[in-house]
């Protein structure tokens, strides 16, 4: 449950009130407490003074208390961070899925490990150290959800050097602390990460009264069929119901060293062209950061695609193949009927997967569905 919070308004509460009052968003007594405890952490980063370099290695810092949100799927609490996030006046501050950030850590120790210095220095601090130098004072995990035993031994010697620098952690997860890791291998060595955990956050429950996500697409078409204004007036008005009337401003999706232009993004939501994600040089791991930065996503003026579309058809196939793994909700306009769209012979087969799985993600039993906790592989 919530603990008293004491700020009664800040950035965070008022960017969530002007959603209310526009109608962007319903009101909800939880969703506006979280938002409190959230500029409880906003005033408490503000008034701690940034140290420089040697103040960071050497200087023990004076650590500023997180905040771990938890609660069912729908509840908001991706975009209480998005509001949150965007009030944090300083730049030294990072937002990732978490695992997304741990095949970071992943990576960055297996790359040390092949240096000279690999063979006898401690790993994790070669991983830490470059977070510490960049004056990283924030880091904001999406989805805090340990299910392997790799991830499981390693997060407490992670985590300690973090916060024993004065990193702040705000995350949200689907489960509480003491249920993460739950019934996994070796459990009770993760225990202690638990304990910390706890010392450097408030635990709070977001106990909102609707699922938001699912009420977005209850009772919608989600997939027009065609072309001309009469298809793009229907994805308008689609796209304004998804983001709660919500235009959307420009974004990016960082992807392994790459940025993925984002024509429109709001609320949790994302919308694209055909063009801008079949028919650029995109491949399977930019799909999946697309699909765990947002929860919905719009794409615009699909094709029917012959022999002279053959990439764009292949990268469509792995865009849905990723889409549908993860849950993430689509609406799209189509220039043919769905099993029409395919018509080169070398991806035929492919494609008779690919419309089964957008025959399958129109219908209500998907969209009342969660996301689901696809795992992107750690890179070597």
């Amino acid at each position: 449950m919530f603990s008293a919070s004491s700020v009664t308004s800040g950035p965070v509460s008022s960017a969530y009130a002007a959603l209310v009052a526009r109608g962007a968003l319903t009101a909800d007594p939880a969703q506006r407490d979280a938002a409190r405890l959230l500029d409880d952490v906003l005033v408490g980063l503000e008034a701690e003074k940034p140290k420089g370099l040697l103040g960071k290695l050497f200087e023990k810092p004076q650590a500023v208390k997180g905040l771990y949100l938890h609660g069912e799927v729908g509840r908001g609490k991706t975009m209480l961070m998005d509001l949150f996030f965007a009030a944090v006046p300083f730049k030294e501050k990072r937002r990732v899925h978490f695992h997304e950030f741990m095949d970071e850590i992943h990576a960055g120790m297996a790359a040390f490990r092949k240096t000279a210095k690999g063979k006898d220095a401690d790993p994790v601090e070669a991983v830490v150290k470059p977070m510490l130098r960049s004056g990283l004072r924030l880091l904001c995990l999406d989805e805090f959800h340990v299910h392997d035993i790799t991830n499981a031994m390693l997060l407490y010697r992670l985590f300690d050097k973090l916060f024993a620098r004065g990193v702040t952690l705000v995350a949200t997860s689907n489960v509480v602390p003491d249920d993460l890791y739950k019934d996994g291998l070796n459990r009770q060595l993760f225990l202690p990460f638990i304990d910390l955990l706890k010392s450097q956050v408030t635990v709070a429950s977001l106990m909102a009264q609707q699922d938001y996500r699912r009420m977005k697409f209850s009772g919608q078409q989600v997939y027009a069929f065609g072309s001309g204004p009469e298809v793009r007036a229907e994805m308008d008005r689609l796209w304004l119901r998804i983001t709660g009337g919500e235009a959307g401003v420009p974004g990016v999706v960082e992807s392994i060293g790459r940025s993925i232009p984002v024509p429109l993004q709001a609320m949790g939501a994302a919308r694209f062209g055909f063009g801008d994600l079949c028919e650029k040089p995109l491949g399977s791991r930019d799909f999946v950061r697309i699909a765990h930065h947002f929860d919905s996503v719009v794409i615009d003026g699909v094709p029917q695609m012959d022999r002279s579309k053959s990439d764009a058809a292949k990268r469509f196939i792995l865009l849905i193949d990723n889409l549908y793994d993860r849950g993430v909700k689509l609406a799209a306009s189509f220039a043919v009927p769905l099993e029409q769209l395919g018509l080169d012979d070398k991806t035929a087969f492919e494609f008779q997967r690919t419309v089964s799985r957008l025959i399958e993600m129109q219908s209500e039993e998907y969209l009342a569905k969660g996301l689901r906790d696809a795992h992107i592989e750690t890179v070597a």
